[in-house]
């Protein structure tokens, strides 16, 4: 497919997905996000597929909403053109995201950065969610998906401020899991992620979803979402390649089966 505001490569088992609106910071626009949710689910529909990789350029990972284009919406054109739910869908990629950020992650691109299942960050990437200072909040999860990376205080001093955090700050709260060089950002995002995609499929996309449970309900539905998950991959052949593998002392070859 071609797309007008993201790029999209395959390198072997893994999808990336650049945003790419380069002279506007890759502030999300309505078009940007509906092109990017359905790359997102073309390359989770996709069995050659394992990990897919979200990145922006040097300059911005995503510097916010497009302020230009909502400001001439009413908050009912707002509900009924439904972007949220873009964002819901998302959140329904079975498949682990990978975000790779340098530059201003900032209002949407920081929910939009949360929304991933890792975050790899560059030197010089800064995060925050600055809505307060235009008159507005978050809307796309930052205030729920904050709170739960980096605590209420933290996540109030930063929605309540509009102030940004730099990578040093938000790896010590949590926020993202490590900090490389500029230069080495995407190397390492393909990296962990070429790690992730030599695991079992199956057992990844299970466990992911389980992860973010975790995040939702309680400890009881949680563990009984993870029991039910783990007695199912008993049934699939990478379950008993995997456990064979180990008792034979060789590599195991996971299918997706």
């Amino acid at each position: 497919m071609s797309y007008e505001n993201i790029l999209v490569n395959r390198e072997g088992n893994i999808g990336i997905v650049q945003l790419n609106r380069p002279k506007v910071l890759n502030v999300l626009s309505f078009g940007l996000m509906k092109e990017l949710v359905g790359a997102l689910e073309e390359l989770d529909k996709d069995h050659s597929i394992n990990v897919i990789i979200l990145t922006g350029s040097d300059r911005a990972f995503a510097a916010g909403a497009d302020l230009a284009e909502m400001s001439q919406h009413t908050s009912t054109d707002l509900m009924l053109s439904r972007r949220f739910e873009l964002w819901d869908r998302i959140r329904r990629v079975s498949k682990p995201i990978v975000a790779a950020v340098s530059g201003y992650c900032l209002g949407g691109g920081n929910e939009l950065a949360m929304n991933c299942d890792l975050i790899i960050a560059a030197e010089t990437a800064t995060f925050g969610q600055p809505e307060v200072n235009v008159g507005i909040m978050p809307g796309a999860g930052g205030t729920q998906r904050l709170t739960r990376a980096v605590g209420k205080y933290k996540a109030m001093e930063m929605i309540l401020t509009g102030k940004s955090i730099s990578a040093d700050e938000a790896l010590r709260v949590g926020l993202v899991n490590r900090i490389v060089p500029v230069a080495s950002l995407l190397e390492e995002a393909k990296r962990i992620a070429t790690e992730i995609a030599s695991k079992p499929p199956l057992a990844i996309r299970a466990a992911k979803q389980a992860v973010l449970r975790a995040q939702d309900t309680t400890i009881e539905v949680g563990i009984e979402l993870e029991r039910k998950a783990f007695y199912t991959l008993f049934a699939t052949e990478d379950g008993k390649e995997g456990m064979k593998a180990f008792l034979e002392k060789r590599k195991p070859v996971f299918k997706g089966k």
